[in-house]
C-alpha cells in the first residue's frame, strides 16, 4: 500500500523512500506517501509511530538521510533549496499552539503575511479579519493569547497558518492539548476548510474524525505505512493484522 493515492491529478506533496534517524534510533523507515491536490489524508497510529516526524520532515523542520520530498512535482529537500519559500506553500499547525504573548490576536496572524510575503499591514489585516469572521473568532481580534480560551488559541494557529496563502496544511495532533469539551471548536475549523477544497495530512488520535474527514487514512507502525485505504474501508476491513491489532485496542478503549 504504501500511501499511494488511487490514479489521477499529480500529487501536491509526495515523500518517496523518505528516511529519518535521530542518532542511532531510525524513526521513519522508508515512507513512501502521495496527496493530491485537495485530498485529506490522516495519519494514525501509536504514540512514536511516526506521524509528527513524518510531518516534521514534509515541512523540512527536519533533515531527511534518505529519499527525497517533492512539492507538485519539485524536489524540495534538497541541499540548495530555500526553506522557507517552501514553508510559504506548506503550512504546519503543532499541538501546542506556538502564538506570540506579546501579540494581538490581529497581529499574530500578520506578522507573516508581512514580513514574508511582503503583504502591506492594510491588506494583511483586511485578509486577517476575513478569516478571523470566517472562523467565528473576530471579535478577539484586539485580544492576547491569554485571554482565549485553549481552542480558541489552536483556531487563532490554525488561521495565522491558512493566512500565509498557504496550500498545503499539515495538522500534527492539534487537539491533543486540548480540554475535551474545546475540541469539537477545533474539529469544526478543519471540516470546513476540507469542505473548501485545502490539501491536508492529518496526524490524529481522534479515529471518529478521521472516519469522517479523510480521504484516506494511513495507518503507520514503527516508522512504516502499513495500510492505507479509504476510512470506510480500513475501519471497517482492514487487511493487515497489525491494523486490525491496533484497532482493536482503540474499539476497547472507546475512542471508535
Amino acid at each position: 500500500m504504501n500511501g499511494q493515492p488511487p490514479e489521477g491529478p499529480p500529487a501536491a506533496l509526495s515523500l518517496e523512500g523518505v528516511h529519518k534517524s535521530f542518532g542511532a534510533n531510525e524513526v521513519l523507515k522508508g515512507i513512501d506517501l502521495s496527496v493530491r491536490p485537495h485530498e485529506v489524508v490522516c495519519l494514525i497510529g501509536a504514540s512514536g509511530s511516526g506521524k509528527s516526524t513524518l510531518l516534521r520532515c514534509a515541512n523540512l523542520l527536519e533533515k531527511i538521510q534518505g529519499g527525497r520530498i517533492l512539492l507538485y512535482g519539485e524536489v524540495i529537500s534538497g541541499q540548495q533549496v530555500d526553506e522557507n519559500k517552501v514553508r510559504r506553500h506548506i503550512g504546519i499547525v503543532f499541538q501546542s499552539f506556538n502564538l506570540f504573548p506579546h501579540m494581538s490576536v490581529l497581529r499574530n496572524i500578520t506578522l507573516g503575511p508581512t514580513e514574508v510575503l511582503g503583504l502591506r499591514r492594510r491588506e494583511a489585516e483586511r485578509e486577517a479579519c476575513q478569516l478571523l469572521e470566517r472562523f467565528g473568532l473576530i471579535e478577539k481580534k484586539d485580544d492576547y493569547p491569554d485571554r482565549l480560551s485553549g481552542g480558541q488559541q489552536q483556531r487563532v494557529a490554525i488561521v495565522r497558518a491558512i493566512a500565509m496563502r498557504t496550500q498545503i496544511l499539515l495538522l500534527d495532533e492539534i487537539t491533543s492539548a486540548l480540554d475535551p469539551e474545546l475540541v469539537a471548536e477545533v474539529l469544526d475549523v478543519v471540516r470546513e476548510l476540507a469542505a473548501s477544497g485545502m490539501t491536508m495530512v492529518i496526524a490524529t488520535h481522534e479515529m471518529g474524525f478521521a472516519r469522517d474527514i479523510a480521504d484516506r487514512v494511513c495507518f503507520l507502525e514503527e516508522g512504516r505505512i502499513i495500510e492505507e485505504a479509504p476510512p470506510a474501508e480500513l475501519f471497517s476491513e482492514p487487511r493487515d493484522e497489525r491494523t486490525r491489532r491496533f484497532l482493536r485496542r482503540i474499539v476497547e478503549a472507546g475512542r471508535l
